[in-house]
C-alpha cells in the first residue's frame, strides 16, 4: 500500500501556456526522494497567503519525473486559490499532501488505447500515455478544447502516441467536440480513458459501452479535503455513494450509474 505524506516543495519552474493554465514543476525540499505515484492520482496543495482560502485545493499529477525527482501540476487558475499557486515565483515553497486516491488500471497486455482529454482534463493523460508507452503500448490522444490556445501541452502527448484534436472554432485539427471526431467512427479501441467536463466523459462512457469497449473516467467531483472526511465529492455508484477522493477518482463506467 501507497502511503500518503505531507512535505514541503520547491518550484522550480512555472510555465505560463495561456491565459488561465500554467505548468508548474516542483520538487521536495533537501533533495527527499519521490515515493512511487501512479496516474490518476492527485495531490493536496496547500494555499499560502490567501486570506480567504482556507481548503486545500485537488490537482491532479500531470507527471512525475523521476530522474529530476520532480512533480508536474498543471493548474487553471479559476479562483483565488489556484490563482495564487498560478503566480508562485521559483524558488517559492508550496506544501502537498500526496498521492491521493485510486489509478487507472495498466493494461497487462498490447492493444489500441484511447485517452480522451477534455480542457485542463488532459492533465492524468499525460502520465497514462507514459506508463502505456514505457510498456510498448500504443495509445491514441484525442483532446479537445475551445481553441487551439487551449490543447495543452502537444508536444508531450506526442512523445507518447499519436496525436488527434478537436476544437470548437475549428483552429487546430477537427471544429467539434471530442465526442464527434471522426476516429471514434473509424477506428477500434481495446480500452479508453477520459478525463474533463462531466458531458464529455459521460458521452464518451456511452460510446463505450455501445461498443463493447471497457473504460474508466476521471472525476473532477469539487473536493475539499481528500481523505473522505467532507464529503464534498460524493458520487453515486452502484454500490452507494462513495467519495471520489478515497474510493476515485477513477471508476470504471459499469461502477458508475450514468448508463441507466
Amino acid at each position: 500500500m501507497i502511503l500518503m505524506k505531507q512535505l514541503d516543495f520547491t518550484v522550480h519552474s512555472n510555465d505560463r501556456l495561456n491565459d488561465q493554465n500554467h505548468l508548474l514543476k516542483v520538487a521536495p525540499l533537501n533533495n527527499m526522494r519521490l515515493p512511487e505515484m501512479h496516474p490518476g492520482q492527485f495531490v493536496q496543495v496547500r494555499v499560502d497567503n490567501a486570506p480567504h482560502t482556507f481548503l486545500r485545493r485537488p490537482i491532479s499529477i500531470n507527471y512525475a519525473d523521476t530522474q529530476k525527482n520532480e512533480i508536474w501540476l498543471l493548474v487553471q487558475a479559476v479562483g483565488e486559490g489556484t490563482r495564487k499557486i498560478c503566480e508562485m515565483a521559483v524558488g517559492a515553497k508550496l506544501n502537498l499532501i500526496f498521492p491521493l486516491g485510486n489509478a487507472f488500471t495498466i493494461p497487462s497486455a498490447p492493444g489500441n488505447f484511447l485517452l480522451v482529454g477534455g480542457g485542463v482534463g488532459t492533465a492524468p493523460l499525460l502520465f497514462l500515455g507514459n506508463k502505456l508507452h514505457e510498456k510498448g503500448f500504443a495509445c491514441d490522444f484525442l483532446l479537445g478544447g475551445a481553441s487551439e490556445k487551449n490543447i495543452l501541452q502537444r508536444p508531450d502527448f506526442e512523445q507518447y502516441g499519436t496525436l488527434y484534436c478537436t476544437t470548437e472554432d475549428g483552429s487546430l485539427g477537427e471544429k467539434g467536440y471530442v465526442t464527434h471526431h471522426s476516429l471514434l467512427q473509424r477506428k477500434r479501441y481495446d480500452f479508453i480513458f477520459t478525463c474533463g467536463p462531466k458531458p464529455m466523459m459521460v458521452a464518451i462512457a456511452r460510446y463505450a459501452h455501445e461498443k463493447g469497449v471497457g473504460c474508466e473516467v476521471s472525476l473532477e467531483n469539487l473536493m475539499a479535503c481528500g481523505f473522505g472526511a467532507c464529503l464534498c465529492c460524493v458520487e453515486k455508484t452502484t454500490r452507494g455513494n462513495v467519495c471520489a477522493c478515497t474510493e476515485g477518482p477513477i471508476f470504471n463506467i459499469n461502477e458508475l450509474t450514468w448508463l441507466d
